[in-house]
């Protein structure tokens, strides 16, 4: 099991999955492809969980809770983003080539941090400690990768082919 110290989400057309790159560009580097529906679930759970063990929210009126998680989550991007940086894109590629199916994310809370750990078909990951800004970015970096595969828009309604109806004349052979 690798130490995460730093996560970079890119979602890759071709793939139609998202890359999850562990300490990209360093020895103990590991990736992984996140499916829609893995990506979808940490983002609905991981929402929820961190809404539940809000302090602000619970102390806020329930007509403002909505409110005082956003406000959580914004001073949580802002304080975070002095520790953002861009990978380089050959760095993603090696990441990508040997990138493995995640199998698994899971979160846990320890005191004032949270346990990340993410697991891949081999039963290999990596996992760390983070505080409750940097994985409210780093849900935020994955919602921005999940916003740009277009996975939460619903899928298109299939018409029906038109089909002959009763009144319709009935169609003439030559």
């Amino acid at each position: 099991m690798r130490g995460l110290t730093s996560i970079t989400f890119v979602y890759v057309l071709r793939e139609d999955r998202i890359m999850a790159a562990i300490n990209a560009g360093h020895p103990d580097a590991w990736s992984c492809w996140l499916t829609r529906r893995l990506a979808l679930a940490v983002l609905d759970r991981a929402n929820e969980y961190l809404a539940s063990r809000s302090g602000l929210a619970q102390r806020a009126p329930a007509q403002f809770r909505g409110e005082a998680i956003a406000f959580e989550r914004d001073a949580a991007i802002a304080t975070s983003a002095p520790a953002m940086s861009i990978t380089p894109t050959a760095t993603l590629q090696t990441s990508a080539d040997v990138a493995e199916l995640a199998d698994r994310l899971t979160i846990s809370q320890h005191g004032d941090a949270f346990r990340l750990e993410l697991y891949g078909k081999s039963e290999e990951g990596a996992a760390g400690m983070v505080k409750g800004d940097e994985l409210r970015r780093i849900l935020q970096m994955l919602q921005a990768e999940v916003a740009k595969a277009a996975w939460l828009v619903p899928p298109a309604k299939l018409q029906a082919a038109p089909g002959v109806g009763a009144t319709d004349p009935k169609p003439a052979r030559h």
